[in-house]
């Protein structure tokens, strides 16, 4: 009986001495307690390491009973070494202390926030964007954040993508990289097409919703956009990325970098290729893109140099699908193509096509050819401990087209004279032309930043000049017409110059309390001249000078509760399209927002949940009302007064080791105080010309969901395997300002699965195999749209258009990291 007894005791105690426990905590910031989201925590002598998520956390499972040292290291603290007894599961705060070495990070500081700041943000590590990154543009790496909705012209999130946050599309968001403006200065767009496999060189990206404290570029009507490249790397390192999936969509991508070289200097570089077919008929991407950067690392000193770029072909899949083709409704549409004056070519192309995957191009070269090279390069000093300077001297050059055919194009159109051969009198042929855009902006920006005591104070500023040529040429005529080679049938020009000078200031007014100040004065010269596409003749020339104040205070509440407030006036110039399109004698005016945010912030080591509600009231905001100008191009009018208002909340629960959660949810309201809606009636003979005008009183802005949800829920069964199912809602979206129910785009509901395993070998830092699988209850849905019509008489001609998405695709991904 003894030695049964001694055996079982035995038994135990082996059992306890193999038991495996899981250590687990959150790394903050020693002085401020702030997250520090991205640190690496190892155990000493060991291969296994964590690195802490968006929320600061991070998990090591399968770690026996015994005492451990965890190394912890993030860039701009000192490594900390943390000596830890396992006993059973443990959780830890880690506090690590900012280092006094000089760190990439200043040259965003004067773009960036903080937990500190009265301002709604969101922000993604390095890490949480490899995750999701394969391949798709940048959008699609950001869809599950807050207020957020994505749309791809090709249907698979490669190519023309865009997004929306708060229902503001891209023209309204600003977007910065290393604090250095990529929108276009003209349309202030953002084409992120034209940077291809820019979330590979993300160090980081931070979302502001609202104004935010945007300093440089175009003004931030909905959010803004903040990227900083990679930071500096102290070891060497090396990684080959390879994706493939649905539609022939691959990707390609290899990294490198030379680590610290004498404690001095560091380069970096990758390369990508990245094609797919589209989910679209013929909306292929050909993308190639480079990121290259060179950096000195003193005590007191960083001088960085960075270079990337790259050259897209998209084939062209603008035009949407019509919803008589959606509905597969013969006799509807052949009404679209009389309405839309198609050949009998294009009206085959239209009846025989897929009903989700029509283009309405067919023309082999039907492309958007486009190259762009970005420079830039960054000093940043170490006046004293207290004081840094930071300056930075950028270019960008444009280059490219897109080539269109056109079907019995008359010669009028292209100044071209009637050409007679024998007894033939030539007005109209096929031809093929070529719309070119060539353009340069370069400037500098500066910022002197002050932090000490219970004051952090930015001065910084920016000129930037923006040198653009438009023209056109025709390369190919079916029939033989008297015209020169490469006949360039329109030129215009413009320059566009933009100062800012700005101060910051946040000011500890207690303990508890913080205050947040941030005024800007804003320079906008916009000249421009010369003829446009139509043959319309134009000119601009416009000043404007704005004042854009912000101001905000943060009260910590204590246990992790915060509150803040935050109230913003900004000023936004209108767009080139607005200026060439308004009619004769007019000029549009610029828009305004006065932007509130109050907001309630609450972490514990297991949860986090953010709070806001936001009013976003405009003046004068441009927006279509069906008006058309001399020449029949549609124009934006001034509205007096719109607004958007709503409540965000997102947050995330950590379970344990195994299951976590975050989501989002956004409910608002986005309404035009008194909308006119302009419509032509033509006459029940199409022999008139009558201006139509109708009211609409608390009417929906377009394209601007009511509801916006977002879910990314992960379950490890194993340390190495982590399943996560994403889940995007986005409520129903009318096509124009007019709130009627026959114009809008449905509600839809997407689910994705995303598998990871990851395991480490001993010549290798990382290898992971991962599967993206997108909409996998394949739903048949359209994320984007546009509306037109015209009264004959009594009958209205209507036109919606919508751009579906594809329905379940997967894509792979095998990326290997040394």
């Amino acid at each position: 009986m003894l030695k049964f007894i001694l055996a079982i005791a035995f038994s135990a105690l082996s059992c306890h001495a193999l038991a495996q426990f899981t250590v687990s905590g959150r790394v903050q910031d020693a002085k401020t307690t702030e997250i520090l989201v991205g640190a690496t925590i190892q155990v000493e002598g060991e291969s296994r390491y964590a690195i802490s998520d968006e929320y600061g956390y991070f998990i090591l499972p399968g770690i026996a009973n015994g005492n451990y040292t965890l190394v912890i290291k993030f860039l701009g603290y000192t490594e900390k070494r943390e000596t830890i007894d396992v006993t059973g599961n443990t959780e830890l705060i880690v506090l690590v202390e900012e280092s006094a070495q000089f760190t990439d990070e200043v040259v965003v500081l004067a773009t960036r926030v903080t937990e500190k700041s009265p301002t709604t943000f969101s922000s993604l590590n390095k890490t949480q964007l490899q995750k999701q990154n394969f391949g798709q543009d940048l959008p699609f790496v950001l869809n599950w954040t807050p207020s957020l909705v994505t749309t791809s012209d090709a249907g698979a999130g490669v190519g023309y993508t865009g997004l929306r946050i708060r229902g503001s599309d891209a023209t309204r968001i600003n977007v910065t990289i290393n604090g250095v403006p990529l929108n276009d200065s003209e349309s202030q767009g953002m084409f992120w097409v034209d940077v291809p496999d820019i979330a590979t060189s993300a160090q980081s990206i931070q979302i502001q919703r609202g104004v935010g404290t945007s300093t440089n570029g175009a003004g931030a009507f909905g959010a803004s956009i903040n990227l900083q490249t990679n930071t500096r790397n102290d070891t060497p390192y090396a990684e080959l990325i390879n994706s493939y999936g649905s539609f022939n969509t691959h990707r390609h991508t290899i990294g490198l970098g030379t680590g610290l070289i004498n404690n001095k200097f560091a380069v970096d570089g990758r390369a990508s290729l990245i094609k797919s077919d589209g989910f679209i008929d013929r909306a292929s991407s050909d993308l190639k893109s480079y990121y290259l950067s060179g950096g000195y690392y003193g005590d007191k000193t960083i001088i960085k140099a960075i270079a990337f770029g790259g050259n897209e072909i998209t084939y062209q899949s603008w035009y949407g699908v019509p919803e008589s083709r959606l509905n597969n409704n013969t006799d509807a549409m052949l009404e679209t193509a009389s309405v839309e004056g198609w050949n009998a070519e294009q009206t085959d192309n239209l009846l025989q096509s897929n009903s989700r995957t029509f283009n309405s191009y067919t023309y082999k070269d039907q492309v958007d050819n486009y190259g762009q090279e970005h420079y830039q390069l960054h000093f940043s000093h170490r006046v004293d401990p207290s004081l840094t300077a930071n300056a930075a001297l950028h270019y960008t050059h444009g280059h490219g087209y897109y080539e269109e055919f056109k079907f019995d194009d008359k010669l009028s159109n292209y100044e071209l004279p009637n050409t007679i051969i024998g007894n033939e009198t030539i007005a109209s042929t096929d031809l093929v032309r070529r719309r070119w855009l060539k353009n340069d902006f370069y400037g500098v920006t500066y910022s002197l930043n002050y932090d000490k005591g219970n004051i952090n104070s930015i001065l910084g500023g920016a000129f930037n000049q923006y040198d653009g040529d438009h023209f056109g040429e025709l390369i190919w005529t079916q029939k033989q017409i008297d015209v020169q080679k490469d006949y360039q049938y329109y030129f215009n020009d413009g320059r566009k110059r933009d100062f800012n000078v700005y101060w910051k200031i946040n000011y500890e007014l207690t303990k508890r309390l913080n205050a947040f100040v941030d005024l800007q004065y804003r320079k906008i010269t916009h000249d421009a001249s010369g003829i446009e596409n139509k043959q319309d003749s134009f000119t601009i020339n416009t000043n404007l000078n704005f004042f854009n104040p912000k101001f905000g205070l943060t009260y910590e509440l204590g246990e992790g509760q915060q509150l803040y407030g935050s109230y913003s006036l900004a000023n936004r110039e209108p767009v080139r399209d607005d200026f060439v399109d308004a009619p004769i004698g007019t000029q549009p005016k610029h828009e305004t927002l006065r932007n509130l945010e109050v907001g309630w912030r609450w972490k514990t080591n297991k949860y986090l949940l953010n709070v806001n509600y936001y009013l976003m009231d405009y003046k004068n905001q441009l927006v279509m009302t069906g008006q058309l100008n001399d020449v029949g191009a549609a124009i934006r009018t001034n509205v007096d007064n719109s607004y958007r208002q709503g409540v965000e909340i997102d947050g995330g629960i950590w379970f344990n080791s195994k299951f976590y959660w975050n989501a989002n949810l956004t409910l608002s309201q986005n309404k035009i105080q008194d909308f006119n809606e302009v419509i032509y009636d033509y006459g029940a003979n199409f022999d008139e010309y009558n201006v139509i005008k109708k009211v609409y009183t608390n009417s929906d802005i377009s394209l601007s969901p009511n509801v916006i949800a977002g879910s990314s829920f992960s379950f490890s069964p194993h340390k190495a395997l982590e399943l996560t199912i994403l889940s995007k809602y986005v409520g129903k979206q009318f096509l124009d300002n007019t709130s009627n129910a026959d114009r809008k785009i449905d509600s839809y509901f997407i689910n994705d699965l995303r598998v990871t395993y990851r395991l480490h070998a001993k010549l290798l830092n990382d290898i992971s195999i991962s599967l993206l699988a997108n909409n996998i209850l394949d739903v048949a849905y359209s994320s984007n749209g546009y509306t037109y019509g015209y009264l004959g008489g009594t009958t209205e001609y209507r036109q919606n258009y919508f751009y579906p998405q594809a329905g379940r695709n997967y894509l792979m991904m095998l990326a290997i990291r040394f």
